[in-house]
């Protein structure tokens, strides 16, 4: 048990959250609001490395004390297959949702003025009425809307999610190829970024209900627009991500676990 046992925990996954937050949704805020930037400095491959080096950064900093969950699918494939005591699930989901949702708060904080000038734009959360509505949706000139279905991302933030833990749980498994030192937090970035460039088209690949939950009330509370319209906020980053984590616990320990060599 690490000093001050559970509160210790809690502190350290909300505080890895909050990292998270702000440099991720930072980076989405950076890239829309910023007028050193303008509309012309939108690229999706600004917004996936910027993600990746915030996962990178928050994993560095909270590893130490929990291993950095900082993502409730995390916790519980962790529960579910490594051992994980479940007394502590809720504990941390909570504790992640409240970093995400302060997380929120210093990038509000940071791009107030381009927010409200804007006219308070999703900065948030992920799938529709994000500001990058278009790009996640269709493209330039597409419909924000219909072009990829609540069903087609619910299987996405499934199959990202499972992505996200078969990374990581081949990066910390010291029967795989895994890194030496203390290097695995930075390829646990890389895996998310790899998830961003190749999955994270149909809904944002949100593959983490804290990250995605926690600043979407932060959004409501300062008068963002259409978060909670419909099922979307529920169906694809919290579902789909809850159950692609489980599902990526369960199929590294049966397709890879078994044939490792022992050591």
């Amino acid at each position: 048990m690490k000093k001050n046992g559970l509160m210790g925990e809690l502190v350290a996954e909300a505080f890895g959250t909050f990292i998270l937050i702000l440099l991720g949704d930072g980076v989405v805020a950076n890239v829309g609001l910023a007028p050193r930037l303008a509309a012309s400095g939108y690229a999706w491959t600004t917004i996936t490395f910027g993600w990746a080096f915030a996962v990178v950064v928050a994993v560095y900093v909270a590893g130490g004390v929990t291993g950095a969950h900082i993502n409730p699918a995390v916790t519980l494939a962790g529960a579910v297959k490594r051992g994980f005591a479940w007394a502590k699930v809720i504990p941390y989901w909570i504790a992640q949702v409240i970093g995400a949702f302060l997380g929120a708060l210093a990038v509000y904080l940071c791009y107030r003025d381009g927010l409200v000038s804007a006219g308070m734009p999703n900065v948030w959360c992920t799938g529709p009425g994000s500001i990058f509505g278009q790009a996640f949706w269709g493209g330039a000139g597409g419909s924000a809307i219909g072009t990829y279905s609540l069903l087609t991302c619910f299987i996405c933030e499934i199959f990202g999610t499972a992505m996200l833990i078969w990374g990581v749980y081949a990066v910390v498994d010291a029967k795989n190829v895994g890194p030496g030192a203390n290097l695995w937090p930075l390829l646990v970035g890389f895996v998310v970024l790899a998830i961003g460039l190749s999955l994270g088209g149909p809904s944002g690949y949100a593959i983490n209900p804290a990250r995605d939950f926690g600043p979407r009330l932060f959004g409501l509370l300062v008068g963002t627009k259409g978060l909670f319209s419909g099922l979307y906020w529920l169906v694809a980053p919290i579902l789909g991500t809850l159950i692609g984590g489980v599902l990526g616990a369960f199929t590294y320990d049966w397709f890879i676990t078994p044939y490792l060599a022992k050591k």
